[in-house]
């Protein structure tokens, strides 16, 4: 019996939990500073390097950004199919390397990009090889996108034991910190190497990202013999499939009256996955786990054809991406609100008084953001260390507070951030109608006497619901995906935004189009001050008030991963088939 005891033991992975974090965070900091520290700026390199025009620059950085967003749930399903997150991170991470290694030769070599253009305006277009190289290396950056934002969050995860009481907190705890890195290296992305590329070198701005993703890469390996590495079991969207195949196949059986009859209640022995109870939603898909006189049994209580009889564990488990997917949906809504502070801001900034004090230095539009990240750098300490611990007293909870609750806090300051915005946005018009600076933006018209600062408490309430909201949805979605499908978890966050981002473009598109037909005149015009910006910045608040309205239904309804549903729910242990046909 004691042997038996030290060979489970000795079977169990070690966690090392907060030894491994210096090793994963540093390579999650590294790769963030080298990665954002070129993409926050490609726009600028492709139009004045590569002498590409505005357009085509631009559809090249949106082509890139969500061929980036999306590629993740292509790593993620490789990394939970067949690699794991250990070998798909060191591939990815090797991949970004030598993709900003053939980025920096494009700026480094004179005949891998075209000349500058003359003092007439003439450019030389690019020639077809020196596309192909620039190609390349942007191929090379997608790959590595691919592989490591969906897996790196999920593989810090792993290295803390999720059923001890200090191995929550600490994923608890990871999850703050992995923003943290994750802001910080923006911070610093949007100032000093975006400094350095454009007012000193190119060639040194992207040759600083490269050796920071080589450092990323160093990070990661040297702390490879300490890692807690989970092994992939096949491909779990194969079993979801197998669910509603088998649940469309007997879609005309009765559903039996107590769970625990006819039920398939097979349990792989080396499953990842945590035992899930029997819950009442979407009872539909519980048809696939009947046992039917046609259903043939193995040995050991597996469906001989999987594709016609599944067992309840599936069933459950294809529940809880079911489950997830409405609160997914109200993070897309969420994320407009996000994203005006990144673009239409911009133009409130560059329609304001920007001076720094009498220094005359004037703070460049897009550096706004920055407050943003500052704001959440700050937050995410305060509430990880000062808030959480007086909410455990309080509440009686390990987290303080649910992950609905915290994600439902978040979108309700979204909805102050589009009012707060407005407002300023009204404040910064009248201003440039009535008290203008002497500053003129062509195309833009006047400049408001406004100080650009009067945008910061805007950038700061966006930065505290990000805290809330996007630390949520990320801890969200790690703990209620199945423990097999937790890198495609990972991914659901950046299709989120990829979708807000073209959700937003579509608003755009219908405000612009629809107010410019009025009489009254086109809200989103080139020049705020003859538009409306805060009209549409109130129709946005409207959009997440209801989205916010929306969330609580949800969150309501939602049945939390491993939570009974109701008083008919019950543990799949409890559960034993009466039939079982040969």
């Amino acid at each position: 019996m004691e042997e038996a005891k030290e060979v489970i033991k000795s079977d169990e992975p070690k966690y090392r939990g907060v030894k491994v974090m210096p090793f994963v965070i540093g390579n999650e900091t590294f790769e963030k500073l080298g990665t954002l520290g070129t993409s926050s700026n490609l726009l600028v390199y492709l139009t004045t390097v590569f002498n590409m025009n505005t357009i085509t620059a631009t559809n090249f950085v949106n082509v890139f950004n969500g061929t980036c967003n999306f590629g993740t749930l292509l790593g993620a399903f490789l990394s939970d199919t067949y690699f794991g997150r250990y070998k798909t991170l060191g591939f990815a991470s090797i991949s970004s390397f030598l993709g900003m290694l053939l980025l920096t030769l494009t700026a480094a070599v004179s005949n891998l990009h075209p000349p500058p253009c003359g003092t007439t305006g003439a450019c030389i277009a690019p020639t077809a090889w020196q596309l192909i190289f620039l190609l390349t290396a942007f191929v090379l950056l997608v790959i590595g996108a691919s592989g490591i934002r969906p897996c790196n969050l999920a593989f810090g995860a792993d290295q803390f034991n999720p059923n001890t009481e200090s191995g929550k907190r600490g994923i608890s705890s990871f999850f703050n910190w992995y923003y943290f890195t994750f802001t910080f290296a923006m911070m610093v992305s949007l100032t000093v190497i975006v400094y350095v590329q454009s007012d000193k070198s190119w060639t040194w701005g992207l040759a600083i990202p490269t050796f920071l993703m080589f450092l990323s890469c160093t990070f990661f390996f040297v702390g490879t013999r300490i890692y807690v590495m989970v092994t992939p079991t096949g491909s779990p969207l194969t079993s979801v499939v197998q669910v509603l195949v088998s649940a469309v196949k007997k879609r005309t059986v009765k559903l039996p009256e107590q769970p625990s009859v006819s039920l398939c209640n097979h349990f792989p022995t080396n499953s990842i996955n945590s035992k899930l109870a029997y819950t009442e939603q979407f009872r539909c898909l519980n048809k696939a786990a009947i046992i039917t006189p046609e259903d043939q049994i193995k040995p050991d209580g597996s469906a001989a054809n999987p594709w016609r009889l599944c067992s309840i564990q599936q069933v459950e488990e294809v529940k809880c991406l079911l489950r997830v997917i409405p609160i997914w949906a109200a993070g897309v809504i969420y994320f407009v609100a996000t994203v005006q502070q990144q673009t239409y801001l911009v133009f409130q900034a560059i329609q304001s008084d920007r001076r720094l004090g009498n220094t005359g230095f004037q703070i460049p539009p897009a550096s706004y953001t920055v407050f943003t990240m500052l704001c959440l750098t700050i937050w995410i300490p305060i509430y990880d260390r000062v808030i959480m611990p007086t909410l455990r007293k309080l509440t009686k909870k390990e987290d303080g507070i649910t992950i609905l609750q915290k994600m439902g806090i978040g979108l309700g300051i979204a909805v102050a951030t589009m009012i707060v915005s407005a407002i300023v946005e009204r404040h910064r018009r009248d201003l440039a109608l009535t008290r203008p600076t002497l500053g003129f933006v062509p195309r833009k018209g006047a400049i408001s006497s406004m100080s650009g600062f009067w945008l910061v408490p805007q950038l700061a309430l966006v930065g505290i619901s990000e805290g809330f909201t996007i630390i949520g949805q990320v801890e969200f979605f790690y703990k209620q995906f199945p423990e097999n499908m937790r890198s495609i978890a990972g991914s659901f966050l950046f299709c989120g935004m990829a979708l807000s981002s073209y959700l937003s473009s579509f608003l755009v598109s219908i405000v612009h189009k629809a107010t410019g037909e009025d009489g009254r005149g086109n809200w989103l015009p080139e020049d705020l001050n003859m538009g409306r910006l805060d009209y549409f910045y109130y129709l946005i608040a409207g959009l997440e008030f209801l989205n916010l309205g929306y969330f609580l239904l949800c969150a309501k309804w939602y049945k939390y991963k491993g939570a009974s549903a109701n008083s008919l729910d019950v543990p799949l242990e409890k559960m034993q088939p009466e039939i079982h046909p040969v």
